[in-house]
Formats: C-alpha cells, sequence, structure tokens
C-alpha cells in the first residue's frame, strides 16, 4: 500500500501492519475526538480486511446457575442476596428441562453463569450445592456441560475467577469460556470506586485467570466495561493488557465492549450511562489496537443504535437467546434475531450464526468436542441454516 489513504500518518502505518504503540494510540485518540471520521475509516478498513461482510452471532441458552456471589460490584443487578425473588438455585432438573426446551428452540449455545464462589460466603450455596450432590460450583458447572453436550448444546462457562484445576476440568466440555477483565485499574478498586467490593476484580486476580486460559490453551472471551467511572488511559491500558495476552498465547476469540446502563437498584444508579460518541470512539480504537480480533458489542444494550457500530469495526453481536432473558441485564430484552438479521443486512452485512468458538479457533478443542461441532457445520465453519433459522 503505497497510497496514503488517510491525512493521520499513525493511521496509514497501521493499515500497513505497523506495530501500534501506546503514544500512537493515544494521539489517534486525541484527533478522533475533534473529528472521528479518520479512525471510524481506518476502523471500517481494517474491519473488511478480516471479517469480510459478515456479521456473526451465538443463538443461545442463558442458564442462570446460582446468583449469589462473595462480590459486590456498584453497578451490579445480577447479584441476589438470600430470600429475594430475583434469586436463582438451578436444580440438576431445571438444568435439564432448560436443555431440552433450548434444543427445541434451536439453540446451539448452552450459556452457564454464576456468582462468584458463592459457596465461600453463603450457606444456601453449600445446602443447595450438597442437595444436588457437588461440593463446589465449579463440580456443578462440570456436570451441567456434560449434561448440554449430551443434550447436543456446546457449553461457554461465565463463572468469575475459577482456578487453573477447574478450568482444565472445564475445558474437556467447554468448546470456550468467558471472564470479564472490565478495566485494569487499581484505581477502580479504591474506596469509593465500582470494584472496591469485589476482591475478584482486582485486575491482577483477572489477568491471572486469562493467563491461565492461555496455558491451557482454552478460546477465552473477554472484554472491558465502558462509563464506570474510568479514564480513556485506562480503557487503553486493558485494551492493551488484553492484547499482550494475545499476543503472548493466541487464545483470546473475541473482545466484548461492554457500555454500562445504570439499574434501578444498585449504588450507581444515578450515574449516566456510557455516552455514544465516546463508546464508538473506543469500539473503535479496539479494532486499531486489535485488528483481526473479533470484536463485539451486546445489541440489547443500544436498542436504537447497535447497527450503527458496524461502521466502527464490530463483527459479532455475542449470544442472543430466543428463549431467555439476559440476566445480568434484564432491563434489556435481546432483540429479536429476524430484527438483527434485517438491520445487519440493510447495513450491508450477511448474519451468520456462529458456535460459541469461532471457527479460526476449533484447533484448541479436543478431537471429540471437533466431532460434535461437524455434525451442524457449514463449509465456513459457522452453524449451518437449517439448524438455527
Amino acid at each position: 500500500m503505497n497510497k496514503l489513504v488517510l491525512d493521520s500518518e499513525c493511521l496509514n502505518g497501521i493499515l500497513e501492519n505497523k506495530p501500534v504503540s501506546r503514544h500512537d494510540i493515544n494521539e489517534i485518540y486525541q484527533n478522533a475526538v475533534k473529528n472521528p471520521n479518520e479512525l471510524f475509516s481506518a476502523a471500517q478498513i481494517l474491519r473488511k480486511k478480516f471479517k469480510r461482510n459478515s456479521v456473526t452471532f451465538s443463538k443461545k441458552a442463558f442458564f442462570n446457575i446460582v446468583n449469589l456471589c462473595k462480590d459486590t460490584c456498584s453497578y451490579c443487578t445480577y447479584k441476589s442476596e438470600p430470600g429475594e425473588a430475583k434469586l436463582s438455585l438451578m436444580s440438576k432438573k431445571q438444568i435439564s428441562e432448560l436443555l431440552v426446551l433450548a434444543k427445541k428452540y434451536k439453540c446451539v449455545e448452552a450459556l452457564f453463569v454464576t456468582g462468584e464462589q458463592p459457596e465461600q460466603r453463603y450457606q444456601e450455596a453449600r445446602d443447595w450445592l450438597k442437595e444436588n450432590g457437588f461440593k463446589t460450583t465449579a463440580e456443578y458447572l462440570i456436570h451441567s456441560s456434560e449434561l448440554a453436550l449430551e443434550t447436543g448444546l456446546f457449553p461457554h462457562t461465565n463463572a468469575g475467577n475459577l482456578n487453573y484445576e477447574e478450568m482444565k476440568e472445564l475445558k474437556k466440555t467447554n468448546v470456550s469460556m468467558g471472564i470479564m477483565l472490565e478495566n485494569v485499574s487499581e484505581r477502580l478498586t479504591q474506596k469509593g470506586m465500582p470494584h472496591h467490593l469485589a476482591a475478584s476484580k482486582r485486575p491482577k486476580a483477572r489477568l491471572e485467570i486469562l493467563e491461565n486460559s492461555g496455558k491451557l490453551g482454552i478460546p477465552m472471551t473477554t472484554g472491558i466495561l465502558v462509563g464506570i467511572g474510568e479514564t480513556m488511559n485506562e480503557i487503553i491500558d486493558s485494551l492493551f493488557a488484553i492484547k499482550q495476552l494475545n499476543d503472548k498465547h493466541g487464545n483470546i476469540q473475541e473482545v466484548i465492549l461492554q457500555n454500562f446502563q445504570p439499574k434501578p437498584d444498585t449504588m450507581m444508579r444515578d450515574e449516566p450511562s456510557a455516552d455514544e460518541k465516546y463508546f464508538k470512539l473506543i469500539v473503535a480504537l479496539s479494532r486499531i489496537i486489535m485488528p483481526k480480533m473479533n470484536i463485539q458489542i451486546p445489541p440489547n444494550l443500544s436498542p436504537r443504535s447497535y447497527q450503527s457500530f458496524l461502521e466502527t469495526g464490530i463483527n459479532d453481536w455475542g449470544g442472543i437467546s430466543p428463549l431467555t432473558p439476559d440476566f445480568v441485564n434484564p432491563e434489556f430484552s435481546w432483540p429479536e434475531i429476524n430484527k438483527i438479521d434485517a438491520n445487519s443486512k440493510k447495513a450491508g452485512y450477511d448474519l451468520k450464526c456462529r458456535f460459541p468458538i469461532y471457527p479460526e479457533f476449533f484447533s484448541f478443542i479436543s478431537k471429540e468436542l471437533r466431532d460434535k461441532i461437524s455434525v451442524i457445520e457449514n463449509e465456513e465453519g459457522y452453524v449451518k441454516e437449517k439448524y438455527w433459522r
């Protein structure tokens, strides 16, 4: 590419595959605040180059296994206390029934979500585990993942800070796993800040989990939370932390960029939601920092404008359920899949249903899991249309 495509030397360098520095990204951001067009154009060029004209999603059922949690985040409405109406303690029977229903709805992914090591804090969690025949939440997740595979769904577990051995065990049944980095800022863990009472959100703890996932070769979904009081430097630090982990292990399959939305029953209920212009700049910067990465925003958190993010570098909508709510953001229901399909087409993109693992990561999983996927995959490594439409 001899011809300069854009006015920005930094951005042209990135388009020519030159390494990008922190300093470059700061400069690009400062310029984009005044006029974002060059940044958006570069993000779009990279997105087209590496992801072509398709946008993907995973058709899922959300299993809210247990929402007791030993942490307290000041923006979270997922966590329940014992006795609250929203408390979820799923029994083996309930899990089996939802798996059967998920199959009927042509879901492909079984998303297993739990609070952070609830048995360490709550007797109720210990009793619930005992009733179902388990000592730890991780053991229950291993059992649930086996059930999902038997039913013909593919498990993706997001259960906070699991240890190395637990993750190693779950790798046998989970095609991928997830943990949000959220932010690498220590400042956000100080008194009065959103992560003060959430020990598991300490950056060192989260980075260790991601490091372990790399050592174990687990296709991993991670991401950042935008609009919780962070600075742009902290966002850039967090994106570079993810990039460095992926440069080292090559196992980060996807980065979620999640915009903060205030929840009525939380400490941060009066904080404004993430500013959309600011959010779009971060989406585009993520594409610039990690040109080949799968990058998603949750469409339910930007219900009126999600399709416009296709112009700033994303290539995935994440998991969408025709059956279960988003228990983490219950006030934001999933858009209907056919609406997303229509909006994606209108923007010039083909919607494709993927597995909870992207095709380029198939080599990370066991032959057994690979064989199960091959039964319903098409020649591109996505789910055959007749299995999900």
